[in-house]
């Protein structure tokens, strides 16, 4: 019998893993020793997994010989990670025990190695499910508003992209599986974000520098919206929705379906949007008397906050043992007001307002592919590629003021190792051509390429109670421009001993051709240590390069949405106004970053606590210059010439603009998110949370639109058929502000949503009533550029139905 087991063992040992494949048995239960249904069960490091059947069982074929750590997840249940000894019966009987967790863990699927709320280094967070379709409204930021450390822009409402730790713009990045959502959200707040939340499946918020899995346009962090718009499998299944909300009148349909035959999987996704200018509980503008502004006192509206919006998404894949490939192609079209797009003319103020409005068009192809390898080293390959088509028309008046295109090509290669040494991880291949043009009278920016080529670099691996995560990533930023305009501009301060054409540049337009390139480095180590049973520690340390985007170099001229005069980084100002080509080198934006976090995984409470320091040296951003400019725009109104000069100079002001200049300085933001949750009992839930960021310059002052601290909670209800949720949110007052920011009063919103789920010709329904608001309180964003005219929507209801198949 000893000879037999030796020469088992030498045959185990010379044969590949996949002919000694043994297979593992067992059950998944909770505490109670209960069956859990649906259970995944997963081989970390490979591609097998399983679910468990209604009484909880399952069974993994294929599995080699050793010690396998096995992943194990369920809604409504902590992660567990067990090491397995597979000897040559295999594991039969194995009883995993899952406990509650009250905090949804929920995996990131767009990164190549595992990420989670509770168990990665680096802080996350991931919005799906009823919790999604609970939270999502027409802009992304505002869906996103309610997660620890992610804040709004909130432009009034039409308009709004995802604030992380104080950090927006070109530092967070918007991806759609995993490819940028290629717009030009972040170059102004009045650019609406080219992706839909209603059909998506979750969205997923890395907080911190994400560079190391998506680019140095991702040093403040990213968020990626996930949707099956490339199905991966061709179970029919589908969701619809519809909905209707007082505050704005606003109907929405919505819909998404999978299905296919054989080898052959089908996708399908639609949604229509509509809605009229939204209620506020006060003037809209904050100077602004009650009478003459609305024939009804209470019924104030903010105007030209109206939007339209539809698109749909086909897609098909083709499936096989080892993978799958397939494409989708998706349209999106949005039209809707720009509140506040005046020109400073006080007599056509009314009118502009009520005529401009952007004009969005967006088509985008997406490839998705992966494909598993049986033996070798490599274990998988993920190919993700995308090629967009982005126009967005300005209109006033009925015609055509300024376009903005941003064409995008766009290649991700995942090489994925199999297990070398207990290591887990691969190496990324990223490129990335942006070709972004506006034409026009407020075209800002200059036509502009900027073609990013990358490759890095991912690995973990788990020592005992420690997982250890290591990466590292090195770009080739090229940035072009063949027409830079340093144009002729009347540069002048408002001080009157200085307005006699102080500042004045008599000389013709100048036009430069430029050409920039940059290599940016990114490194990252992260720790998580599961210190005591039911808690882990986590820690992260990056340092992140990033290459300024084209418009914080090369921008000059007026931008309406932002109500302010730019110019980029890549021209300097002497002290009387004069502006010519900085002839100094552009410096790469460095974050130095650093967080820990102490989370509780399981049992009735559950906790995440993170903190954050982020040095960055080389950070771009806008002072105000003191001087002004012409916006561009001239109105054909008569004037009285008698008008004494006094008001010859306060029509002068109202069409001029404050010029603003990009600058570097080194910055320290630093803060919190705390998020608590309880389970009272099994249909009672309180949870509790608080953010906090603090910006401000190395060197003394603050920096602009800082989110203020807030803290909120919300107590829910669930049972089989029914949910309740009352959300109450707390933002502090702001008063910590740059040079010319006004302070922002604190505010408390009260939110609150039932719904009632039934089966109905073997469907499942929800109906739902959620109230936004309910007190009707005035609340002004402070990170917002309209914030003085553009207040959050007030009290309202928004009744609906949505139907799953």
């Amino acid at each position: 019998m000893s000879k037999l087991s030796t020469i088992s063992l030498l045959v185990a040992a010379l044969l590949p893993p996949s002919l000694v494949a043994k297979s593992v048995e067992g059950t998944v239960v909770n505490k109670a020793g209960k069956g859990i249904a649906n259970a995944s069960i997963e081989v970390e490091g490979t591609d097998i997994r399983v679910l468990t059947d209604n009484n909880g069982h399952f069974q993994i074929s294929g599995v080699g010989l050793g010690n396998k750590q096995i992943h194990v997840r369920a809604s409504g249940f902590a992660h567990l990670h067990k090491v397995l000894t597979l000897d040559q019966g295999g594991v039969k009987n194995a009883m995993l025990v899952l406990n509650r967790s009250p905090i949804e863990v929920i995996d990131i699927v767009a990164t190549p190695v595992h990420m989670s709320a509770m168990e990665s280094a680096v802080p996350v967070s991931v919005l799906s499910g009823e919790t999604l379709r609970r939270q999502q409204t027409a802009t992304l930021g505002d869906s996103l508003e309610k997660l620890p450390g992610v804040n709004t822009n909130f432009h009034a409402k039409v308009a709004s992209t995802p604030i992380i730790r104080g950090l927006s713009g070109p530092r967070v990045l918007v991806t759609q599986n995993g490819l940028d959502v290629s717009d030009v959200s972040r170059v102004g707040p009045d650019h609406s974000v080219a992706s839909e939340a209603s059909t998506a499946q979750q969205i997923e918020v890395l907080r911190g520098p994400a560079t190391l899995f998506y680019g140095s346009g991702a040093i403040g962090g990213v968020v990626n919206v996930v949707d099956t718009r490339v199905p991966t499998d061709n179970t029919t299944r589908g969701e619809w929705n519809l909905e209707s909300n007082s505050v704005d009148d606003q109907n929405t349909a919505s819909f998404n379906a999978t299905s296919g035959i054989g080898s052959v999987a089908l996708y399908v996704d639609a949604f229509w949007r509509e809605s009229n200018d939204y209620e506020v509980p006060v003037p809209a503008e904050i100077h602004e008397h009650s009478e003459g502004n609305d024939n009804d006192e209470h019924h104030y509206k903010v105007a030209n906050s109206a939007e339209e919006s539809d698109g749909f998404t086909v897609g098909s894949s083709y499936l096989f043992d080892q993978g799958y490939v397939g494409v989708a192609v998706e349209k999106f079209n949005r039209k809707y007001g720009i509140p506040g797009h005046t020109h400073g003319d006080e007599e056509a103020h009314n009118e502009a307002e009520e005529q401009v409005f952007a004009d969005l068009t967006q088509t985008k192809v997406q490839l998705l592919s992966e494909y598993k390898f049986n033996k070798g080293w490599l274990d998988k390959v993920n190919v993700r590629a995308g090629f967009t088509e982005y126009e967005h028309a300005e209109v006033e008046h009925g015609m055509v003021g300024t376009t903005f295109k941003n064409d995008t090509n766009e290649l991700k290669v995942d090489l994925l190792h199999q297990p070398l040494s207990a290591w887990t991880g691969g190496v990324s291949l990223h490129y990335k051509h942006s070709d972004v043009e506006a034409q026009g009278s407020e075209a800002f920016t200059p036509p502009s390429d900027t073609q990013t080529l990358a490759i890095g670099v991912m690995e973990e691996r788990r020592f005992g109670d420690f997982l250890v995560q290591l990466g590292g990533r090195i770009e080739q930023v090229e940035i072009t421009a063949s027409n830079v305009p340093l144009p002729s501009i009347d540069a002048h301060s408002h001080d009157t001993e200085m307005h006699d054409h102080i500042g004045h540049d008599s000389e013709a337009t100048k036009v430069y051709a430029v050409e920039h390139q940059f290599t940016p480095v990114s490194l990252s180590s992260g720790l998580v240590w599961d210190f005591a049973q039911n808690y882990n520690l986590g820690l992260s340390v990056s340092h992140s390069e990033r290459a300024p985007s084209s418009s914080e170099l090369f921008s000059f001229g007026p931008h309406i949405g932002t109500s302010t005069y730019e110019v980029g980084a890549l021209f300097k100002m002497d002290e009387h106004g004069h502006f010519e080509l900085d002839e100094k080198g552009i410096a790469l934006e460095k974050s130095h970053n650093i967080d820990i976090t102490v989370r509780k995984t399981q049992g009735d409470i559950g906790f995440i606590f993170n903190a954050f320091y982020n040095q960055v040296d080389n950070y771009y951003y806008q002072i105000e210059t003191g001087f002004y400019a012409e916006n561009g725009h001239s109105h054909d109104h008569d004037h009285d010439h008698d008008h004494d000069h006094n008001h010859e100079h306060e029509h002068d002001h109202a069409s001029e603009l404050p010029i603003y200049l990009f600058k570097t300085d080194d910055v320290v933001l630093h803060g919190f998110e705390a998020q608590v949750a309880w389970q009272l009992t099994d249909e009672l839930k309180v949870d509790v949370f608080s953010d906090f960021v603090r910006a401000r310059l190395e060197e003394g002052g603050d920096l602009p639109r800082t989110p203020p601290l807030r803290f909120g909670s919300q107590f829910s209800y669930q049972t089989d058929n029914l949910s309740a949720h009352i959300h109450i949110t707390r933002y502090q007052e702001q008063d910590r502000i740059a040079p010319e920011e006004t302070t922002t009063d604190g505010y408390t919103l009260v939110d609150a949503s039932i719904s009632y789920d039934l089966s109905v010709f073997n469907q499942d329904l929800s109906i739902y009533l959620r109230g936004s608001n309910l007190t009707d309180t005035e609340a002004r964003v402070h990170s917002s550029f309209l914030k003085d005219i553009g207040p959050r929507p007030g009290r309202s209801f928004a009744l609906g139905i949505r139907g799953y198949f």
